[in-house]
C-alpha cells in the first residue's frame, strides 16, 4: 500500500489499480507440477536430515554442519531456499542463530533449519535433535512441541482456520507455562516464506492444495529451543 502511494506521488500517475495481493492469492493454491517440484524438494531435505544423523560427531562446529548441508544440496538442488541454521546448546534459544565456531558437545541439543531448491519450488524443515543421551529437564517440552506439531497436522484439513490451528496450540502452551512466540507456520513455494500464514494475526481457511508448514516451537532463553 505505502509503494502504490509512493508511485502515484513520484511519477505523478492516476490510474493504477490496486490488487489486493491478487498473484498472491492465486498462488496459494498449488497445481500438480509444483506439487511435484516441491515434494522432490522436501525428499532431498529428509534425505539430507538422514545423513547428518551418520554425519554429525561431537567436536565438529555449527559452521562445519552448516557447510555440508549446502555442499549437499549443491550437488543435488539448484542449492539453498535459505541461509542454513545451526545452532547447538545455548545458541538454539535465538530464534534466528547464525552458525558459529561453537563445537558440538556430548550430550548437546542441536536445532537445524534448513531447505533447498527444485525448480525454484523451496522446502524448509527444521528438526532439534540430541547428541547421546537427552537432558532430563528438556524431554518434556521436547515431547509437548511434538505433541502439538502431530495434532496441528491432523487438524490441517480444508475448510479449517489458520487462527484457530494456532490458538489450539498456543492454548496448551499457556497451560504447560509456554509461549508460542512466532507464526505456527506459512506458506512454501517459490518463496520460503509465502501466504497463508498461520498466526492468530491470520483468519485464512485452509484449501486443498495449499502447502503450509507446521513449526511450533518453545524457547528457553539462554537455554535451548525445541522444534519440529
Amino acid at each position: 500500500m505505502r509503494g502504490y502511494k509512493e508511485f502515484i506521488r513520484k511519477y505523478k500517475i492516476n490510474n493504477l489499480v490496486e490488487t489486493e495481493h491478487i498473484i498472491e492469492k492465486q498462488r496459494m493454491i498449488k497445481d500438480n507440477e509444483e506439487i511435484t517440484n516441491l515434494q522432490k524438494a522436501c525428499e532431498i531435505t529428509d534425505n539430507c536430515f538422514s545423513y547428518l544423523l551418520m554425519y554429525i560427531k561431537p567436536g565438529m562446529t555449527e559452521k562445519q554442519i552448516a557447510d555440508e548441508i549446502e555442499e549437499y544440496y549443491k550437488k543435488r538442488t539448484d542449492g539453498l531456499a535459505f541461509e542454513t541454521i545451526v545452532s547447538s546448546g545455548e545458541n538454539t534459544s535465538k530464534p534466528h542463530a547464525v552458525p558459529t565456531n561453537r563445537k558440538i558437545l556430548e550430550n548437546d541439543v542441536i536445532t537445524i533449519d534448513m531447505g533447498c531448491k527444485i525448480n525454484g519450488y523451496c522446502s524448509d524443515m527444521t528438526r532439534t535433535i540430541f547428541v547421546g543421551s537427552i537432558p532430563e529437564g528438556i524431554k518434556p517440552v521436547y515431547d509437548l512441541v511434538l505433541k502439538n506439531q502431530v495434532q496441528t497436522i491432523e487438524q490441517m484439513k480444508d475448510g479449517v482456520s489458520t487462527r484457530l490451528l494456532t490458538k489450539m496450540v498456543e492454548n496448551d502452551f499457556k497451560l504447560n507455562g509456554y509461549d508460542l512466540i512466532h507464526s505456527l507456520g506459512h506458506g512454501v513455494g517459490l518463496n520460503i516464506h509465502e501466504a497463508p500464514y498461520i498466526s492468530y494475526r491470520s483468519d485464512v481457511q485452509l484449501k486443498e492444495n495449499m502447502i503450509v508448514t507446521d513449526e511450533p516451537g518453545i524457547y528457553l532463553p539462554g537455554k535451548f529451543r525445541s522444534e519440529n
